[in-house]
């Protein structure tokens, strides 16, 4: 698999489960089922019903942007190959366009969630998110 592939699906994957914002993009999982982020931000049984409801309404077009944004990549992939530098520059617009039209609908998503949250649980949710984040870099980063 390609190093763009490779990125690209990783990116995906952070978009499709992370959620919420951009200090949350490391986070795994959804964070609205994880009970120390209910606990800590005080979510309703209603909005994480909301917040679930939100996340599958918009699943399916972001899946379908994924689908899109491999095949333009793919197809990069294959013209790198054969060296031809012009078609290579006439389809990176292809794969930017395919990948904006995912990141448009993920950031119409996070904003229908940041909405379902008080400003104190957002600011309590960008706190923990921040924290999570930090333990992972930190693990990450350091010597094996």
């Amino acid at each position: 698999m390609k190093v763009s592939k490779i990125f690209t699906r990783a990116v995906a994957a952070a978009a499709l489960v992370g959620l919420c914002a951009a200090p949350a993009l490391a986070q795994r999982g959804k964070w609205w089922q994880d009970e120390r982020f209910r606990r800590e931000l005080g979510l309703t049984a209603e909005q994480s019903t909301r917040l679930e409801e939100i996340f599958q309404k918009h699943l399916p077009k972001l899946r379908q942007h994924m689908q899109a944004l491999d095949q333009a990549e793919d197809q990069l992939n294959q013209l790198i190959e054969k060296g031809d530098d012009a078609s290579v520059m006439a389809h990176m617009g292809v794969v930017e366009s395919a990948r904006a039209e995912m990141n448009k609908t993920r950031t119409l998503m996070l904003l229908r969630m940041r909405r379902s949250l008080t400003g104190d649980q957002w600011a309590k949710f960008t706190a923990l998110a921040n924290e999570r984040n930090q333990r992972r870099r930190g693990s990450t980063l350091s010597p094996r």
